[in-house]
């Protein structure tokens, strides 16, 4: 399954809107349902209204109405060419902490290795109500 979440990434990259930047990245957000959304980055000349990949994928999957995720894959890199592992921002990972546990994976990849981190991992002591 990781292979084809990254695959999705990889395609998701390719819809990037980055033109300030040049760097796309692309989301796969898998549900407990089986159910996959991809999200890719979407810049903006105001910088702040831009959306990452990630938090793409998430609000598309929650406006549709899911809220059981089971991991995530995360590609990216320059003119959309993957060279290195593609973290999600902290912005994405608090909100994974909105609707995950913290088992939940992140997947990512260079052109040699899969890597996957536990939402734990990655955001250790994130904000809770």
């Amino acid at each position: 399954m990781k292979k084809i979440l990254l695959q999705k990434a990889y395609t998701a990259m390719q819809k990037s809107y980055s033109p300030y930047s040049d760097f796309k990245v692309g989301a796969a957000l898998l549900c407990k349902n089986g159910n996959i959304y991809t999200g890719c980055n979407i810049e903006n000349a105001a910088f702040s209204p831009t959306n990452c990949a990630e938090r793409t994928a998430f609000f598309k999957a929650i406006s549709e109405g899911e809220r059981e995720f089971c991991a995530i894959a995360v590609v990216g890199g320059k003119n959309a060419e993957i060279t290195d592992f593609c973290m999600p921002c902290g912005v994405c990972r608090q909100v994974m902490a909105e609707f995950c546990s913290g088992d939940f994976e992140i997947i990512t990849a260079n052109q040699n290795e899969i890597k996957t981190k536990k939402l734990s991992e990655l955001l250790p002591e994130g904000f809770k109500i």
